[in-house]
């Protein structure tokens, strides 16, 4: 079994590589998932001069989103992929956003004081991280007293056919080996209360969670096919396996099934995450 670093310098080495994915895909991404980003901001508390912390930023969302609201705070965007974090910083530049900054790290050893920030979001973190305890043990420390921290996870697989689909397709190719269910992998926290009773024991208190519908879009089954083999790290590593004549099999299967989606010149995915907020004692 491999070593908690052993485990992020494989994500590290794997996210830079699909950042590229990321970047390309960008709007789409944004779009499919800013109802959760949405939903995140709504229970942070924010105040236009707050000190806020963004775990697993990416490409920069909600972070980024979270920084154009607070216009005498800051926002520090971390991720441990600084290929990622160049993406967020071009991202910002580019909206003109400049209360932000970025830091690599790991979610687990945050290079933070104590009682640091107002208010922190993860989201679509805390499936990955090697140890979700002591990660939200350190997210508990940096924030302050009163401070809320909000994240977001994906419920069970059957609710969101956006990734499933392309992963049942890759399964009549190649023999896809099922996730390590206690180890970080894309629906390890999607059971209700999973992450909470984490917070919990981290001391966090009032303790809500909650579901949010997402629907990713494209304009053809063909554009679905070539965004999600692009950027969703098991397609990509599934693929990365065979021939050429095996993944198109793979992609004509894939956009057969996703056809069902198609509706108005449009390819509608649906898709379902949950959210989970937290305050810190007082």
């Amino acid at each position: 079994m491999p070593s908690d670093d052993e485990i992020r310098d494989g994500q590290r080495v794997t996210w830079a590589h699909l950042a590229a994915g990321w970047e390309k895909w960008d709007s789409v991404i944004t779009d499919q998932l800013g109802p959760v980003g949405v939903a995140m901001i709504e229970h942070l508390g924010l105040g236009r001069d707050h000190q806020h912390l963004d775990i697993a930023s990416g490409t920069g969302e909600p972070g980024l989103s979270i920084a154009a609201l607070l216009p005498h705070g800051r926002v520090v965007l971390t991720d441990l992929v600084a290929e990622m974090l160049d993406i967020a910083a071009r991202r910002a530049a580019a909206r003109g956003i400049e209360n932000v900054e970025t830091r690599v790290c790991s979610a687990e050893a945050l290079p933070f004081d104590d009682a640091t920030f107002d208010s922190i979001s993860v989201r679509f973190g805390y499936m990955f991280f090697p140890d979700v305890a002591t990660a939200t043990t350190e997210f508990a420390r940096v924030l302050k007293p009163g401070g809320r921290l909000c994240a977001s996870v994906w419920v069970k697989p059957e609710e969101n056919p956006w990734t499933t689909i392309a992963m049942q397709a890759i399964a009549t190719e190649v023999a896809v080996a099922p996730p390590d269910r206690d180890g970080p992998n894309m629906f390890r926290c999607a059971a209700p209360g999973c992450v909470s009773a984490v917070y919990q024991g981290a001391g966090l208190r009032d303790v809500a969670e909650w579901d949010v519908g997402v629907e990713l879009v494209t304009d053809s089954p063909e554009q679905y096919w070539e965004m999600i083999s692009e950027h969703v790290s098991l397609a990509v590593a599934a693929l990365a396996q065979v021939d050429e004549a095996t993944r198109e099999r793979i992609r004509a299967a894939a956009i057969a099934m996703v056809g069902a989606f198609e509706s108005d010149g449009k390819v509608r995915v649906p898709g379902l995450a949950r959210c989970i907020v937290g305050t810190n004692p007082d």
